[in-house]
């Protein structure tokens, strides 16, 4: 895993080859909506680029982490299926529905049964390197998304092209990124981790907790700013030095939400006694995110050190999915 997150940047830029060499159909239909469906480690891009794109593009993006897709899905709809192992079976039944309902499909996926559906159906399926975590494949689902919403005219090419400025920034600022990592999972160590951004970070910190979860064996939770004003700040009333904060500081925040920031911040502290403030660098919401994000994908790396425990272990996943298999 300590390769695998040392290759981020370098996944970074191999994707974009992929996504550049890929020729997509273009819908028969005028796209009215878009559905990306995915869940874990192949479902959070979809979120990212949801949050990255909401101030660009003009069609509604609706992520769908389930087996069912919405009511509105027709022939106006796009459906991307993202799937990392190309089997996780509640994109492929989402999958088959869009298929039911004429939806203009694409796959992203290693193989699989969605590289097959795809590719017996006639729809675009891009094809990215397989054999490893899904959690550790982000940039592929990422920057394939963004290339083919380029190709489709929704949104300006220069978000690749802002991905690839991250990347060289994430590898010659990597010592700092890892010295802030170990500070964090210092913080976090034997207490419950409590992760908080502006609400256009969701994505970025939904991954957060994701990493926590299943690198180092770790629970914990996330909220955004303003909505925890309105229900979970009530409820550090009951917050003590169990919880550890953390506070994404992006630099961009909408004026009113910065405030905000500074006075939850206050706030929590005087409960937890302590927050752990996390800066970013870049500039746009895409090289931003992609910084925290490789911020906390090696400070999961040093927490599961810390917790003594196996980083690759799924055990309790792969449990699950056996136990599905035999329910019919």
């Amino acid at each position: 895993m300590k390769n695998l997150i040392e290759a981020f940047p370098q996944n970074i830029k191999d994707a974009a080859v992929i996504g550049k060499a890929f020729e997509f159909q273009t819908p028969k239909n005028e796209v009215k909506n878009i559905i990306i469906c995915g869940l874990g480690g192949s479902g959070i891009g979809a979120k990212i680029v949801q949050n990255w794109l909401q101030d660009e593009i003009k069609v509604p993006i609706v992520c769908v982490n389930d087996y069912t897709l919405p009511a509105f899905a027709d022939k106006n709809t796009l459906v991307i299926g993202s799937s990392y192992s190309g089997n996780t079976e509640e994109t492929t039944f989402a999958v088959d529905a869009a298929h039911a309902k004429g939806c203009h499909i694409i796959g992203i996926t290693s193989g699989g049964h969605l590289e097959g559906f795809c590719k017996s159906n006639g729809y675009d399926c891009v094809i990215v390197p397989g054999g490893n975590p899904p959690r550790s494949a982000l940039a592929f689902s990422v920057v394939q998304l963004l290339t083919y919403f380029a190709a489709l005219g929704y949104i300006s090419p220069t978000a690749v092209e802002s991905m690839l400025n991250a990347a060289n920034t994430l590898t010659s600022d990597l010592s700092e990124i890892q010295e802030t990592a170990r500070k964090m999972a210092t913080f976090l160590y034997k207490k419950v981790g409590v992760y908080y951004a502006e609400s256009k970070y969701e994505g970025v910190i939904v991954r957060a907790r994701q990493q926590f979860n299943e690198n180092s064996k770790y629970l914990g939770w996330h909220h955004t700013i303003p909505e925890m004003n309105h229900n979970e700040l009530v409820g550090w009333g009951g917050g003590d030095d169990r919880f550890a904060p953390i506070f994404f500081n992006t630099g961009d925040m909408h004026p009113r939400n910065k405030k905000r920031f500074e006075i939850t911040m206050a706030a929590v502290k005087k409960k937890s006694g302590s927050v752990f403030v996390v800066d970013t660098k870049g500039n746009n919401l895409i090289e931003r995110s992609l910084y925290l994000i490789h911020i906390v994908d090696w400070a999961s790396f040093y927490l599961c050190e810390m917790n003594g425990v196996d980083i690759m272990d799924i055990v309790i996943i792969d449990y699950l999915k056996g136990e599905l298999a035999n329910f019919k």
